[in-house]
């Protein structure tokens, strides 16, 4: 299908792209684009239809480098069909999925019966991470080769610690001899028992609390056994200020690790429980507002290397519950567009550098190369109007999971189209 977008604001962050011009898309793929050429054809090319994009903003499709699919395993919560409905809906065009489903993604046949299942016309992209231990328990090493093979990005324990270290060690030992990537959360098991952050809020309302101990004693750890192995590791949802300086450092120490922080961690604290808001139920926990306001600065200036969702569908049954008992998680792939925008609105971030921690920064640690519009790269693309706003409502959502704290806000930008190998996959001027 020949395609052409027109008089949209191109930004494009891996090539440095950010003006008014047109996009020419054939068989799948970006064939040229005309900066700053207010709707005039390309020579030689013939559309077979044209989307208008006046006072849209054209970017590539966003990549959210956490979201559950909940399957296999947990389809009662969210089908593949649904959470790949919300994704296109949200812009996302490629998503990282963790290792957590049920059986956990430990073998390459389950990795490749989730990879069949997904390659779908209008489904977004699907990056399995394996997992880096059998069964998530922190024993016995996966077999990360075979794994990889199956297509695996990379490997992790997903909320999960590994216990021991001289597990960890060869696990880190293992996947740097291979060039593996490893994405970990950092979380002591024994101090991470509570169920909301260690402060004020906490003892008010009578909550077992989480130290921001439980982060950066995990940091240092497993930052000393990168130190010793030299293994590529990515810090999965940096929750607090006191974490974001420890990965600072190292960084300029030149170690290879990145980090990433949640839309969740980005806009909300501790405060936002109020009176045990079980959407508020999140692992780690909203932290205080001096680590919120730590988080966006770090965000902005790339010392955090990217935004995700952390979606996590969850069943109405498993969050009508006592605070305590209440399931982790919220729902939030159709959130990660507009809580980019939120962000950069009030942080004064440039759109462009916003949009690139969506799209060209997680593309990088993913090694998928050259993301972008260039011309022969892979027509995967989102149409936003960043003047209009988005409703969270549980109607407006089509994620399965209605599990948000946002439930209820309007937030800034709305999706108009999402195309994957240069096909419709979401058209919102229908909705």
């Amino acid at each position: 299908m020949k395609l052409h977008i027109k008089g949209g604001r191109l930004i494009d962050p891996a090539n440095k792209i950010d003006a008014l011009g047109d996009l020419f898309i054939a068989d799948g793929a970006v064939v040229g684009r005309q900066v700053g050429a207010g709707g005039t054809a390309m020579a030689g090319f013939t559309p077979e239809s044209v989307l208008d994009a006046t006072g849209c903003v054209v970017c590539p499709g966003l990549i959210d480098l956490s979201a559950r699919l909940r399957e296999p395993g947990s389809e009662y919560r969210a089908t593949l069909e649904s959470e790949m409905a919300a994704a296109v809906a949200g812009g996302v065009t490629r998503l990282a999925c963790p290792p957590d489903t049920d059986p956990p993604l430990d073998e390459p046949g389950l990795v490749s019966m989730l990879a069949h299942r997904s390659r779908q016309p209008g489904f977004a992209r699907v990056h399995p991470v394996g997992a880096l231990t059998m069964q998530l328990k922190g024993e016995r090493l996966t077999e990360m080769a075979q794994l990889a093979e199956a297509g695996c990005v990379a490997f992790g324990q997903a909320s999960r610690s590994i216990v021991d270290t001289q597990v960890l060690l060869r696990a880190l030992s293992y996947a740097a001899t291979f060039n593996f990537p490893v994405w970990l959360q950092a979380q002591d098991p024994f101090l991470s028992r509570g169920v909301a952050h260690a402060g004020e809020v906490a003892a008010r309302l009578g909550l077992a609390g989480v130290s921001v101990a439980a982060e950066t004693i995990a940091l240092s750890g497993l930052l000393q056994l990168v130190r010793e192995t030299g293994a590529r590791v990515h810090v999965r949802r940096l929750s607090s200020a006191a974490g974001l300086e420890m990965l600072t450092a190292a960084r300029k120490e030149g170690l290879p690790v990145t980090c990433d922080v949640t839309i969740n961690h980005l806009h909300l604290t501790d405060m936002d429980i109020g009176y045990f808001n079980p959407h508020a139920r999140l692992d780690p926990p909203l932290r205080s507002q001096r680590d919120r306001d730590a988080l966006r600065a770090g965000l902005a200036s790339g010392a955090i290397d990217v935004l995700c969702s952390d979606h996590s569908p969850v069943d109405d049954d498993a969050k009508l519950l006592p605070f305590e008992e209440a399931e982790v998680g919220a729902t939030g792939l159709e959130l990660l567009l507009p809580l980019t925008l939120k962000w950069a609105n009030e942080c004064k971030v440039p759109l462009a550098t916003a949009i690139g921690r969506v799209t060209a920064d997680p593309a990088r640690i993913l090694g998928v190369p050259d993301y972008g519009l260039s011309a022969g790269q892979l027509a995967d693309v989102c149409v936003f109007d960043p003047q209009a706003y988005t409703a969270v409502t549980r109607e407006t959502l089509r994620s399965q999971g209605k599990n948000t704290p946002f439930l209820g806000l309007e937030l800034p930008g709305k999706v108009r189209y999402t195309l994957i190998d240069g096909q419709l996959a979401y058209d919102g001027t229908q909705d």
